[in-house]
């Protein structure tokens, strides 16, 4: 894997030097290589759109990010090497690499493409295998006036945090993000209504797969609505039905999700609400509809220029484990998260959080016993260019 990754790696770096040398000897503004990225990043924000259009002319764009954390859980449970729930952070008491990445975007008037390869905990334990290293892969072509075809493998848009700790204000994801979609592949249909509301229609293979398991497709629908600059809402529709087709009992699952940001003077702040339904899954009565509903409420304040203090709440309640893979949470899991984050430079993140979670059975182990509580401590160190 390592080998495989070096290669591509080097791949995308042969290419845009080729392209930035083409530039520079024809001395045509035919070409830009910008390397650099939004320093200021508090949430991935509508991520429903992979790039917003441009009218610069073939414009490649190479980027990187680096993340390392140390971890303590209370919680002993042996997840295959991995905690309960791994997804940042995913090793208990030891030094780890959340994810090292390189990525290479292409955007002219009428056509764009986007390639990011990633390596680490989070690819490994999230991440299917044979696509562990692919974290993004779409092409894009403007078929109309602010109308956009794009298809591929795509990091999911559904949910407030990213796989990406610098793109949320947390170290840690919240369980109702870590049960969402994490990746999908298929094709989005994106139309910019007016410069506040964009829409879009979706088709995918299926709820978090690069690789049709039946013969159904997971069909969706997104709107984003910036309300002015610094309040954006966002709603996620995706239904789907994942049964094998040798199963003649459906399960149509409809999700619904809306998250939102705000950003005040100091204050960063974002909330995240879900429901979602699923035929014949109700356990005490298998021919009646099941719901689950999870939310979340985060804030970030900002006491001087390099340092910020934050603090979020989540739940997270599945009673019929349709998103849980039969993991009984009984009436629900909460939690409450706090921390510390120290900026030395624009591009670079030094955090220290701690996380309590209660659930309403004990799924947790310590020494000698199980409980309903796990307490986890997070150091992460972020760098991205």
């Amino acid at each position: 894997m390592k080998t495989k990754f070096l290669l591509l790696v080097q791949f995308i770096l042969a290419f845009s030097l080729i392209n930035a040398q083409v530039d520079t000897t024809t001395k045509k503004k035919h070409l830009n290589l910008v390397l650099g990225s939004d320093s200021n990043i508090v949430f991935s924000g509508t991520r429903i759109i992979p790039k917003s259009d441009t009218n610069e002319i073939r414009k490649i764009e190479l980027s990187g990010y680096i993340s390392t954390y140390y971890a303590y859980y209370s919680d002993l449970t042996d997840n295959g090497g991995l905690v309960q729930f791994p997804t940042m952070a995913a090793r208990n008491k030891q030094f780890g690499l959340n994810l090292a990445q390189i990525g290479m975007e292409y955007s002219d008037k009428n056509v764009r493409g986007n390639i990011i390869l990633h390596y680490g905990d989070i690819p490994e334990s999230n991440w299917p295998k044979p696509f562990t290293l692919i974290q993004e892969a779409h092409a894009g072509v403007k078929l109309i006036n602010k109308l956009w075809l794009d298809a591929g493998f795509f990091k999911s848009h559904i949910g407030l945090e990213s796989t990406q700790p610098r793109e949320n204000i947390t170290s840690s994801m919240a369980i109702l993000d870590f049960y969402e979609p994490y990746y999908f592949s298929g094709a989005k249909l994106t139309y910019e209504l007016n410069s506040k509301i964009t829409l879009q229609l979706n088709a995918f293979n299926g709820f978090n797969t690069y690789v049709e398991n039946n013969n159904n497709k997971a069909l969706g629908f997104s709107a984003i609505y910036d309300i002015n600059d610094n309040i954006s809402l966002t709603y996620n529709l995706l239904s789907c039905d994942e049964t094998p087709d040798n199963i003649k009992t459906k399960h149509q699952r409809f999700y619904h999700n809306l998250y939102g940001t705000m950003q005040l003077k100091k204050w960063s702040i974002g909330f995240e609400a879900n429901y979602g339904t699923q035929q014949n899954s109700l356990l005490a009565d298998s021919t009646q509809t099941a719901s689950v509903y999870s939310g979340l409420l985060v804030a970030k304040y900002q006491m001087i220029k390099k340092l910020a203090v934050y603090g979020r709440g989540e739940i997270f309640s599945d009673k019929n484990m349709i998103l849980t893979n039969n993991l009984n949470l009984g009436n629900g899991i909460y939690g409450g998260t706090f921390g510390v984050e120290f900026k030395p430079a624009k591009t670079v993140a030094l955090s220290a959080e701690y996380r309590v979670l209660q659930c309403d059975e004990f799924i947790f182990k310590e020494k000698g016993f199980t409980t309903n509580q796990r307490n986890d401590f997070i150091l992460c160190l972020d760098l991205w260019f």
